[in-house]
């Protein structure tokens, strides 16, 4: 499991910037059932219409650890306008509670397994490097898509235009 989360985030790195205007699936994502940390199945349908942050990441992944915290910030910060940020987690139920109880993330965290690498492939990132973040619109098209960590400052700038919208 290191050695691909390793080759996962290296991917990131270096095909980042090549990315950003892939074709992607968004359909593929909002269909998806996947856990909570409690193991209920969730859906992102529940947040249709909210502007959504879909964060997949690791807790082996170095990038996805050090971007969480403002990924956090920009949460508290711009839920009263319609936005929510949902984590997926591609990792271990019980070491992603415990990070998350560490860094006291504040929106929701679902799991996906290995499968979860296909549902990233799907929305425009073939290398499936980590962190890769997607923004759907309040339609719950694809609007943005990071590959690699994102700053709270990149992802309320790309969040702006669509919340004066």
């Amino acid at each position: 499991m290191l050695g691909v989360g390793v080759a996962a985030a290296v991917a990131g790195v270096v095909a980042g910037p090549w990315l950003v205007n892939a074709p992607g699936d968004s359909e593929a994502l909002r269909s998806a059932r996947l856990a909570d940390l409690d193991g209920k199945p969730r859906s992102l349908e529940e947040w249709r219409g909210r502007i959504l942050v879909i964060n997949f990441w690791a807790t082996w992944c170095p990038p996805c650890r050090e971007e969480i915290p403002g990924l956090v910030r920009a949460r508290d910060k711009l839920l009263p306008s319609g936005v929510e940020f949902v984590g997926i987690a591609i990792d271990q139920v019980a070491k992603v509670r415990e990070f998350a109880r560490n860094v006291q993330i504040s929106y929701p965290l679902l799991m996906a397994d290995a499968a979860g690498l296909e549902l990233i492939r799907k929305l425009g990132n073939p290398s499936g490097g980590l962190p890769f973040t997607v923004v759907l619109d309040r339609k719950g098209s694809i609007a943005h898509r990071n590959l690699g960590a994102v700053t709270q400052q990149k992802i309320e700038d790309q969040l702006g235009p669509m919340l004066a919208a």
